[in-house]
């Protein structure tokens, strides 16, 4: 045990410690009794502390090693993924802080879009090695979704991400911006193409079904990509998200209570039915069930410890979008109201729900 802790980094009391609570157990005993580590032990052990490294919590580090469906490759992709996410975001940041430093030894003045340009320009680069650690395909979501979809044999995913509810049943082609993004694609998927919404390379209804998952909001010109879609192909499909109804902001207790400055980052989002009359769609509301196996900002509803954690909130790009100060403030809010029992008193109605409405719209034409 002794070698395996000095190899790691560690010590020996807390390979005890991942061993007395079942995290890393050692598989074997030697002749005098002492923990011997197998191959597959010390596998299983550097995945532990490669994501206690990068500030996941022990509940979080044995969710994540612990999930039959994810091997060794696949833990391998997602942590390169964190990683990536972390030095983009570092090297965003000097680069940002370097035009500032530049711009005031000329006395010039810095505006705020200036200083805020690398959270826009990339964010997709900046969020994107984060969403393999809790954005995966919700089944539920993804019923609705390929039941839209009809009898259409060949799908365009457009803002295609990782690959999250891509039908496997389909002759799929993906169009991703994000070269981080795209680089966490697994092997098997859909070849992907590098291009944005709204220059889609493909001629007239090239497909039977464009489909966009929980990407407008990212797009430039949402109106203009919706409209591609549907010139390529024959049905659109888009999950998105509405702002039309009154009060919208209050229907989510973490954005009434805690990010009031989430209706800002919406602020020039198009209306529900705005994008509805561009590609002359129907809407149907997406219900979020309490369990939500997939990461997006209102998966947590019913779970708000969720939101203390810092690799749950680093792969919404909500919280890039409305800047450490508001999330510093409302990370520390909510922990002091769940504490406290406030939250709880606060929102004791959703407790007994299974599925919850919070805006979240399917256009389908």
């Amino acid at each position: 045990m002794g070698h395996v802790a000095d190899l790691a980094g560690v010590s020996v009391r807390t390979l005890h410690h991942y061993d007395d609570i079942g995290l890393v157990r050692p598989s074997a005993r030697t002749a005098a009794g002492y923990r011997a580590y197998s191959a597959g032990d010390v596998e299983l052990l550097r995945e532990v502390l490669a994501y206690r490294r990068l500030g996941f919590g022990l509940r979080e580090v044995a969710e994540l090693v612990g999930d039959p469906s994810t091997d060794a490759v696949a833990h391998l992709r997602r942590l390169r993924g964190l990683l990536l996410e972390r030095r983009d975001r570092a090297d965003a940041m000097v680069a940002a802080i370097d035009r500032e430093l530049e711009a005031r030894a000329k006395g010039l003045k810095v505006t705020p879009e200036e200083q805020l340009e690398m959270l826009g320009a990339h964010l997709y680069d900046a969020i994107g090695g984060a969403y393999t650690a809790t954005r995966r395909t919700e089944p539920r979501i993804a019923a609705q979704i390929w039941d839209a979809l009809g009898d259409a044999r060949t799908v365009l995913n457009v803002g295609a991400g990782t690959g999250s509810y891509e039908p496997a049943d389909r002759d799929v082609t993906a169009v991703e911006p994000s070269a981080v993004m795209r680089g966490q694609r697994p092997a098997d998927s859909a070849p992907c193409v590098a291009a944005a919404a709204e220059s889609l390379p493909f001629e007239d209804q090239s497909f039977d079904v464009a489909m966009a998952v929980s990407t407008v909001h990212h797009w430039g010109d949402p109106i203009a990509g919706l409209r591609e879609m549907r010139r390529v192909a024959r049905r659109v499909v888009v999950l998105t998200f509405d702002t039309d109804e009154h009060g919208w902001q209050d229907r989510f207790w973490l954005t009434r209570d805690y990010l009031p400055e989430f209706a800002g980052v919406l602020a020039k989002f198009p209306s529900l039915a705005g994008m509805a009359d561009a590609i002359g769609a129907r809407a149907e509301p997406v219900l979020i069930p309490w369990d939500c196996a997939d990461g997006l900002f209102e998966a947590y509803w019913r779970r708000p410890a969720a939101y203390l954690e810092d690799h749950v909130r680093r792969a919404m790009s909500v919280w890039t979008r409305v800047g450490p100060q508001a999330e510093q403030r409302a990370v520390r809010s909510l922990s002091d109201d769940l504490d406290s029992g406030r939250w709880s008193e606060r929102n004791s109605d959703l407790a007994d729900l299974d599925a919850a409405d919070l805006g979240l719209r399917l256009l389908i034409a």
